[in-house]
């Protein structure tokens, strides 16, 4: 099974056999690498061969589906086969610590096969539910997507009452970071496709590059009007009146609204605040954690300082991929990966339940009620 509403896929599924995008490559090679065990799963995800926190999920589930099916028949009893899954998600868990989408997913899927070993003892029957459980991920995570692409462009479009809107993003949120269509690159899609996107603009998202490498490539990759810009220059370009709204992702939203997105979001968002316009996020209601109160109690991953002092790419005419140090080697390098938006600057929460605002004269959201409908 694999399916997408778009030409491009990061990630390939059939029953047996996963294949993803290794967006390391991008957007010079567009090579897909085989997936056929739970570690190789968690490798690319921890070395960013996939990334976005939908992808992350979805890759992480699949791999062990993967695993499953070429190892069930090792599965005598009911024991052996729950032991193996519910370790195989705690180690899967261990890939990145802030996309709560990860989480979220691997105990959504312990409890179904929990539940399933409560009333079956066959280990077959119970590796099926797993199957089943995570292939049903993949067309979940698009629809949902393609939702909130159209309510993010339903409220862009009744907040301003424009024919047309220009739209900057931060990271990559699109077809590359989920199963399909994208979450903050879904709403700017969703306003091609309705003829009202006048122009977007994506950052190049230092210090790993996924806006120039991933986003531009999407962006061109379906011909929308779009113009890549450095990080530094974004108060330079909403000074001059370019930009309508800000749409960008998220990795963990809490239950106040705060939300953990790629490092240099919240500079964003108060960039938009000062230029009196709308500061959205988009995301599915899975990267909602309703047990993290407030951002202060989510956990920002710290990566490595060679992503900050290196960059790498393709030699020209080859597929050999190089690092090339453009840093000075002996500094010290602070690299959080995330920092978090504080929910008085967010104007929209959108996920495929809808856009929800903060109610009048309140600072802050009260996510729960979200998660009720």
């Amino acid at each position: 099974m694999s399916t997408n509403t778009n030409n491009l896929q990061a990630i390939k599924y059939k029953r047996g056999e996963l294949l993803i995008l290794d967006q390391l490559l991008l957007p010079h090679q567009a090579s897909y690498y085989t997936i056929e065990t739970s570690q190789e799963g968690h490798n690319a995800i921890k070395t960013m061969k996939v990334r976005g926190a939908p992808a992350i999920a979805i890759v992480a589930c699949l791999s062990l589906a993967v695993e499953l099916s070429l190892v069930s028949h090792k599965f005598q009893t009911k024991e052996s086969v729950l032991q193996f899954i519910h370790k195989s998600l705690e180690y899967l868990k261990t890939s990145r610590p802030t996309a709560v989408n990860l989480f979220e997913a691997t105990d959504r899927l312990w409890e179904i096969v929990k539940q399933k070993g409560e009333t079956s003892e066959d280990p077959k029957e119970i590796t099926l539910a797993y199957l089943e459980a995570a292939e049903s991920m993949l067309d979940a995570d698009i629809q949902d997507n393609m939702n909130i692409g159209n309510f993010g462009a339903k409220w862009l479009l009744d907040y301003y009452k424009k024919d047309k809107l220009r739209i900057l993003t931060h990271c990559n949120t699109g077809s590359l970071a989920t199963a399909g269509y994208g979450t903050a690159l879904g709403i700017i899609r969703s306003l091609h496709k309705q003829g009202v996107l006048e122009h977007a603009y994506c950052t190049e998202t230092r210090p790993y590059n996924q806006g120039s490498r991933l986003t531009a490539y999407e962006l061109s990759y379906e011909n929308m009007p779009a113009t890549l810009i450095c990080d530094s220059m974004v108060t330079a370009l909403l000074s001059k009146g370019l930009v309508d709204g800000i749409v960008v992702g998220a990795d963990r939203v809490a239950r106040n609204g705060d939300t953990a997105n790629k490092i240099g979001t919240h500079q964003l968002a108060i960039l938009a605040n000062h230029f009196k316009i709308p500061f959205i996020v988009a995301a599915p209601t899975t990267s909602i954690d309703l047990k993290t109160l407030s951002g202060q109690d989510i956990p920002i991953e710290e990566r490595s300082s060679q992503e900050v002092i290196s960059v790498s790419g393709l030699l020209p005419g080859t597929s050999d991929l190089v690092t090339v140090t453009v840093g000075h080697p002996s500094i010290n390098v602070w690299n959080p990966a995330f920092d978090v938006t504080p929910a008085s600057f967010i104007s929209a929460i959108v996920t495929e339940r809808g856009a929800f605002v903060k109610e009048s004269s309140k600072e802050v959201y009260d996510l729960s009620e979200v998660l009720k409908l």
